[in-house]
């Protein structure tokens, strides 16, 4: 793709970095046929390609954002199949994230629509303030349709009941079982602490008793993500910055073989953050380190050689991949290859390359095409009668169990009871 930057515009690193990824697209239209919101709307401005065209435009005029061009950045779900699906190595990730930063500095947004991000960059990466956010949508939910459309749309995805906090999510170092093989540095997230405690309980149960010992790291908290595909890019470098010091402090002191994530949407953030702290002399080369110790919760249980104990019931699992981790992090395979170790039957969703709509925050801000998505993610799930859906990203989780009736639980916890953990609240009484 020809581009027409001026010198003054690659003086700024983040715009040379978007030339370098327009100069990689040869318009050749492979993404389209892999793009969610293409494949729902049919509209050549809401695939990559499109995108790219607009993105493009928008920062080399230099003039006004133009509303379309927002519209359609924001019905992106960054679910990065393109990425996947690209002969030409398209860096879409990274663009996108641009074009997000860019548009929330442009300030052209409607200030409602401002606030709206505001209020979800400030409140979900807080779990006490999201744990009293949630408290309180759920005393309004009856008033629920003399609310402001965003605001229904949030008393909505609240869920019925909520769990009481984990103590396993305060800083903490928890002894391997047996002899010690490895130490890991667990990021516990911030909405999943709130929403499903019980995927970090799993996952340190499981971890230990394979030798790791896991260490919650003081200061360690929300990876950012929330804030950053927001384009709030401020907000996010902090809790990168905050990340990183935590666990290279750990890498000092200790040492630490890994950085765990069981939330693929943070995993594939924190894969990144030698990149998102690449311009930061300071911080560059810790932060690169820390990208490179980043593993799934998946991977760590492999290289652990997991074994499971016959202790879990022969269920019909469907295996949801999530995007982050087979598009964002390339983890394809080793999920379910894990469960069918484990006994499960696994089955393999159709289109499982589409995005379910979750999204990270994306199902807030565009329900509309997140509830379609989700309709045909759950109509491939519920045609192959399983027991079971797992996934191993929280959004997803709670995406698609609030539309069926299939219990839906992480893969870390099928995997933990089946080598010797507890059955998982979702399944039920056995």
């Amino acid at each position: 793709m020809q581009t027409h930057f001026t010198p003054a515009q690659l003086e700024h690193p983040a715009m040379r970095e978007s030339e370098r990824i327009f100069r990689a697209c040869v318009h050749c239209g492979f993404c389209i046929a892999t793009c969610p919101t293409y494949v729902t709307l049919g509209d050549e401005c809401d695939s990559p390609r499109g995108r790219i065209y607009l993105i493009k435009d928008m920062l080399e005029s230099g003039d006004a954002v133009p509303a379309a061009t927002v519209a359609h950045v924001d019905r992106c779900l960054s679910c990065l199949s393109c990425m996947t699906t690209c002969p030409s190595g398209v860096d879409y990730m990274h663009l996108v994230d641009h074009a997000r930063v860019h548009i929330a500095e442009a300030g052209v947004r409607p200030l409602a629509d401002r606030a709206m991000r505001r209020l979800v960059a400030t409140v979900l990466p807080r779990p006490g303030v999201f744990r009293l956010a949630l408290v309180a949508a759920m005393l309004v939910r009856p008033l629920a349709g003399v609310l402001p459309a965003r605001l229904r749309t949030l008393v909505a995805t609240a869920p019925r009941r909520l769990a009481s906090p984990s103590p396993v999510d305060r800083p903490q170092v928890f002894p391997a079982k047996g002899e010690r093989r490895a130490r890991a540095a667990l990021l516990t997230g911030c909405v999943q602490t709130v929403l499903n405690p019980a995927i970090n309980e799993a996952t340190i149960r499981l971890l230990t008793r394979l030798g790791c010992e896991v260490v919650v790291a003081r200061g360690s908290g929300c990876c950012g993500a929330v804030a950053h595909h927001l384009g709030l890019e401020a907000e996010a470098l902090v809790r990168v910055r905050a990340n990183v010091a935590a666990w290279a402090a750990e890498l000092e002191g200790e040492g630490l073989d890994a950085v765990v994530v069981n939330a693929s949407g943070c995993g594939t953030s924190v894969k990144d953050y030698g990149f998102l702290l690449r311009n930061e002399p300071d911080w560059a080369g810790p932060a690169a380190r820390i990208a490179e110790l980043a593993v799934d919760v998946s991977e760590l249980v492999a290289r652990l050689d997991y074994a499971p104990n016959g202790a879990a019931a022969p269920l019909t699992v469907a295996y949801h991949a999530a995007c982050s981790l087979q598009h964002g992090q390339k983890i394809t395979a080793l999920p379910s290859d894990l469960l069918a170790a484990a006994g499960f039957r696994v089955r393999e969703v159709p289109e499982g390359h589409l995005c379910c709509g979750s999204a990270g925050t994306y199902s807030l801000f565009q329900p509309a095409i997140a509830a379609r998505l989700r309709r045909r993610k759950l109509d491939h799930i519920e045609g192959l009668s399983p027991d079971a859906v797992a996934a191993g990203n929280i959004g997803c989780i709670e995406h698609l169990a609030a539309a069926t009736r299939l219990p839906v639980v992480h893969t870390v916890e099928l995997l933990d009871w089946a080598s010797g953990g507890p059955r998982p609240a979702a399944l039920g009484p056995g």
